[in-house]
């Protein structure tokens, strides 16, 4: 009769309750499912020879994703750069392919290209088809200085592009000389821009005292510019070497000084000062 009583147990009445409880029912459900897994797992781990084969199983993964042929880079293609440039780029950046995409570390590569001098900038990436793309803004070299080292070419900010051998080779640049010269480079590109009716005669322009220009021209004419005002001073020269009855630069003279806007002064050459005595002497009755 005892075991066909239909009266609740006080254990089974408290079980009950308990599963009434939300807490309780998601820590039933949740809570010790992650303990057990996790402890399992640790346990596992805690062994020195599953936690090997286990990392051995991850590069083996790693390696056959990686090594696919849809991540393989096989070419690199450079775009934008000359034909030395992108040898020199080449070289810098050695590769050996085919090489998979992820062991390519794009941001090295593109620090390496960028501190070249040619290089103004470059954009990497891998697009489809296997293909390293390198496209390169180059540096357009604007004028040649004349420095300790030889001949340097120079951009329009300064800038060295590279080395050259021979004025020669770039006849269609200004050269610039003297202290601090590379730091006024803009200022130069003007001189030439309005030195055109002289320009067969021009043979540069030499920075004195990091302040100001000389322009040097054939016959060992100089003409000494301002600090300031200088591409107004040359035009201004230039307009009296072309006026017909002044004819200046043509003249025997070897400085024309306009370092004193409104007092300019000419110095002529050993032999015309001779001449010009001479005359004087003649005039003055003396000879």
């Amino acid at each position: 009769m005892a075991k066909l009583d239909p009266r609740m147990s006080r254990l089974k009445y408290r079980l009950e309750r308990l599963m009434l409880t939300p807490l309780f029912r998601f820590g039933l459900r949740v809570v010790l499912p992650i303990v057990v897994v996790a402890g399992g797992v640790g346990i596992w781990f805690s062994m020195e020879g599953n936690r090997t084969a286990f990392a051995g199983m991850v590069v083996d993964l790693r390696q056959a994703v990686q090594n696919r042929p849809e991540f393989q880079v096989k070419v690199m293609a450079i775009d934008g750069a000359s034909e030395p440039v992108a040898e020199a780029i080449r070289e810098a950046v050695p590769l050996r392919f085919p090489v998979s995409s992820f062991d390519l570390d794009l941001a090295a590569m593109q620090a390496t290209i960028s501190s070249m001098d040619p290089v103004r900038a470059v954009d990497l990436h891998v697009r489809q088809g296997g293909v390293l793309q390198v496209d390169v803004t180059e540096r357009k070299a604007a004028v040649l200085w004349r420095s300790a080292e030889g001949l340097v070419m120079l951009d329009d900010g300064g800038v060295t592009v590279g080395a050259t051998q021979s004025r020669l080779d770039h006849p269609e640049l200004p050269v610039i000389a003297g202290e601090a010269a590379q730091g006024a480079v803009a200022e130069a590109l003007r001189l030439w821009s309005v030195s055109e009716p002289i320009r067969q005669r021009l043979r540069g322009f030499e920075r004195i005292g990091a302040r100001r220009w000389d322009v040097v021209l054939d016959r060992d004419q100089r003409i000494k510019l301002p600090e300031t005002g200088a591409v107004q001073a040359l035009e201004r020269v230039i307009a009296l070497a072309m006026a017909p009855q002044m004819d200046l630069l043509a003249r025997d003279l070897t400085v024309v000084d306009l370092r004193l806007p409104r007092r300019p002064v000419i110095r002529m050459s050993d032999s015309a000062a001779e001449q010009m005595w001479q005359i004087k002497l003649i005039e003055a009755g003396k000879q």
